[in-house]
């Protein structure tokens, strides 16, 4: 051993908060870079519909009769989806009787309705219908509430829900019918993120977690970010987890595709309240 492995040099005084003030004048905290260009939440919901439309416009016949979700064949999920678009037509005129109608129930007889139907006249009647669903937002204010299918959303809040609905069931499709599975554009999946982070204390409220927990959710990737927040509700002080997982990961997570135990997560504090916190999240998915 020499004499300077016994005795490193002492580093300059100040050096690790200077490091540490650059760093933050490089990247803001919870920001991943490169950034993406941001994005509203209606070119989110249109980039949405023209990866799901692409995706049926390649799918054979055969296919088209393929079992996806809930007993339907994928002609019937986009039936189903026909009904959320039409739904979401009333909604966003004010009619009161799309607020609270169940999200399958309401669409299940458009969805039965395809079944009789050449796969291209569903393929174009969904499409006409997600234009339609463009053209109204449009020129609608993006922050006046939208009530339908039992969530009351800012408009633009509903529509990052629904380009979440999309990417959900094209995967679906494309898992039944033997495709690799898509990932969202980063300014669409940074959209998604940030409203699955900021709903997860009304999805474990929905859940039942009633103990209070302080959560740091880092989400990595492009699309992640950094957030703080508190689930659960009660008199007790509350307890504090980070969970550092993937950004694509866990909006499966919130679509309820994959468990918590499917993720590769890394967690601070208690694992089981992070497992917890995790599995609420699932509690967004509409299906």
């Amino acid at each position: 051993m020499t004499a300077a492995d016994r005795d490193p040099p002492v580093l300059p005084a100040g050096l690790r908060e200077r490091v540490l003030a650059a760093s933050l004048r490089a990247r803001a905290v919870g920001r991943p870079v490169p950034g993406a260009p941001e994005i509203s939440a209606a070119e989110a919901f249109s980039r949405a519909a023209s990866a799901f439309y692409a995706l049926l416009c390649f799918l054979s016949d055969d296919d088209w009769r393929t079992p996806v979700l809930r007993g339907l064949d994928v002609q019937g999920l986009v039936g189903h989806l026909i009904g959320v678009e039409n739904d979401m037509h009333r909604a966003l005129a004010g009619d009161p009787e799309v607020a609270d109608a169940s999200h399958v129930e309401s669409t299940q007889a458009a969805a039965v309705d395809q079944a009789v139907r050449p796969p291209a006249q569903t393929r174009a009647d969904w499409r006409r219908a997600a234009d339609r669903t463009l053209d109204l937002v449009r020129s609608a204010d993006s922050g006046a509430e939208v009530a339908m299918h039992g969530t009351r959303l800012p408009l633009s809040a509903l529509l990052v829900v629904r380009a979440f609905e999309l990417w959900t069931h094209e995967n679906d499709i494309r898992q039944a019918t033997g495709w690799a599975a898509s990932i969202p554009d980063t300014s669409t999946l940074r959209l998604m993120t940030g409203l699955a982070a900021r709903l997860l204390p009304h999805a474990a409220a929905r859940a039942g977690l009633a103990e209070p927990v302080d959560v740091r959710l880092v989400l990595t990737g492009p699309g992640g970010g950094t957030w703080d927040l508190t689930v659960g509700a009660g008199p007790s002080v509350p307890a504090a987890v980070s969970i550092v997982t993937d950004a694509v990961g866990f909006c499966r997570l919130a679509a309820n595709r994959v468990t918590a135990g499917d993720l590769d997560v890394h967690v601070t504090g208690d694992p089981g309240q992070a497992t917890a916190v995790l599995a609420a999240a699932a509690m967004l998915a509409l299906d």
